[in-house]
């Protein structure tokens, strides 16, 4: 293939390599590009679009007699979709892509910062707390799926700690990841929802802003509430079991202990039935 294209001084014509034909006869699982840093828009549960700066990956297979793919296309579907990024059209864009460039399967992720505002507990004052969220969508001509991927900062208190000593007991800064496979696409299933469900397994969630009041009841909370990261992870897991919307999750939770050289970590997986004989 060759494209024409006026300049000046005439037509000069530029070779079309990628559509080449190429004579090995490898298919490739998948081609494409990473480590993209790109401005997006993504719609939360408040009502609001937030603008952040996501990290995307995206691919596609590639047939044998295909040379290479036009990886120009794929920051265009980008471009296209980067302020519509929500529940019901995230699975839209991989599907874009597989059409686009005629592909049998398309992968599009994107990891980014997601703000939520939440209020401090008692002088209700409200800020910006930073979630680390993901998302990645498949598309095959039999169907579209995705995942939904959410690391939430929290505070735990050891109750081991609480039990043995005359006072106090040592708490730390940790994070709770779920990733979870919804049932069906488009969803209602998005991060808010995630979120509050691993804030509500720890010991207390973590704000950004904190009046003196509001310190005092995080910090008695806490240790009216203690957690080890076994009681978070299947506190979690408990949580996401009555949810029908879900094929699969993941859940891990890891404490950076305050008074220990070392992290200590728990994580549980499920599918559903339906899930299982899906594959």
């Amino acid at each position: 293939m060759h494209l024409g294209l006026h300049l000046p001084g005439g037509q000069v014509t530029l070779e079309d390599v990628q559509a080449s034909a190429d004579s090995r006869g490898i298919p490739l699982d998948e081609v494409g590009i990473e480590g993209l840093r790109y401005p997006i828009l993504v719609a939360d549960c408040q009502g609001a679009k937030r603008e952040t700066v996501a990290t995307v990956a995206m691919s596609v297979s590639l047939e044998p007699e295909a040379k290479g793919a036009h990886l120009s296309r794929f920051i265009e579907v980008l471009h296209g979709s980067r302020d519509q990024l929500s529940p019901q059209n995230v699975t839209r864009i991989a599907d874009e892509l597989r059409q686009r460039m005629g592909s049998s399967s398309a992968r599009v992720g994107m990891s980014f910062p997601y703000f939520l505002e939440r209020e401090a507990p008692v002088t209700r004052a409200r800020a910006y707390v930073e979630y680390t969220c993901a998302v990645t969508a498949s598309s095959e001509a039999r169907g579209s799926s995705m995942v939904l991927s959410v690391e939430v900062p929290v505070t735990s208190v050891c109750p081991c700690s609480k039990a043995i000593s005359d006072r106090g007991a040592h708490n730390q800064r940790g994070h709770i990841t779920i990733d979870v496979r919804p049932v069906q696409h488009p969803t209602d299933l998005w991060f808010d929802e995630l979120i509050d469900v691993a804030e509500a397994a720890a010991s207390s969630p973590v704000y950004a802003l904190l009046k003196r009041p509001d310190e005092r009841y995080v910090t008695m909370a806490g240790y009216d509430n203690p957690v080890f990261v076994e009681d978070m992870v299947r506190t979690v897991a408990q949580s996401l079991d009555g949810w029908d919307r879900i094929r699969s999750y993941r859940v891990r939770a890891i404490n950076d202990e305050s008074i220990h050289n070392h992290a200590a970590f728990a994580a549980v997986s499920w599918r559903s039935p339906a899930g299982k004989a899906a594959g």
